[in-house]
């Protein structure tokens, strides 16, 4: 960020920040015994956490904590010290960062053929924001997802053909990744997969509901300062 002149009056930017956590940063699910205090290890400010219910709500913090534990999929805000979170544990954790403006959203098969990415973008737009980036977090990878042919038809109907994938035994599959970037690039997004990994595969590193039925969760976490 290059400073502003001497003695000029135009506005200081905020900066945007985002973390994938991963086991070693301990268990984020919002019940989980002692998670205020994992929290606070990786941002320590008021969290607005969300009970996730697959749909397509986004919220607009416009303080510290506001809508913390309300029943949404996404959140976005453009204030300093607010921080906005998602969890998961196979679906996809998907970062937004822009100008001055960041958000989070939560985006499962259901929620990306309920069109909870453009959601998020268009909350994003509204406060301001220009130019966004999305990244996408640790998430299952087609390798891993089976997938039935009426649930996949219904995510190809939102956002694209190029949903469909393979498992490694060559069965019908969920490609996540895909589905989140061609949902994204219906709104003029592009996303940066180079911090996913497979849930599912990467046993040491990450939580997995859909193959082990673990009930902890990783999140994706964004903030301004």
């Amino acid at each position: 960020m290059v400073p502003a002149p001497a003695g000029s009056t135009a506005p200081r930017r905020a900066t945007p920040h985002h973390r994938f956590t991963s086991r070693r940063e301990g268990d984020l699910a919002i019940s989980s015994p002692g998670v205020e205090g994992r929290r606070a290890a990786i941002v320590a400010a008021p969290w607005t956490w969300l009970r996730q219910v697959h749909g397509a709500r986004v919220v607009t913090v416009r303080a510290p904590g506001e809508h913390a534990g309300a029943e949404a999929d996404a959140a976005v805000t453009s204030v300093v010290g607010a921080v906005v979170a998602v969890q998961a544990a196979d679906c996809a954790p998907v970062v937004l960062l822009a100008d001055d403006v960041v958000g989070v959203a939560h985006a499962g098969w259901r929620g990306l053929a309920a069109g909870v990415l453009p959601a998020t973008v268009r909350a994003m737009r509204s406060l301001g924001a220009s130019e966004v980036h999305a990244l996408l977090g640790p998430c299952i990878h087609p390798c891993c997802y089976e997938f039935g042919s009426a649930a996949l038809a219904s995510v190809s109907a939102a956002v694209g053909a190029t949903v469909a994938g393979t498992t490694t035994s060559g069965e019908l599959a969920l490609d996540v990744p895909a589905a989140v970037s061609a949902s994204l690039a219906a709104v003029d997004v592009e996303l940066d997969t180079s911090a996913t990994r497979c849930t599912s595969c990467e046993v040491d590193r990450h939580w997995s509901h859909r193959a082990r039925a673990e009930p902890e969760r990783q999140a994706g976490v964004a903030w301004l300062t």
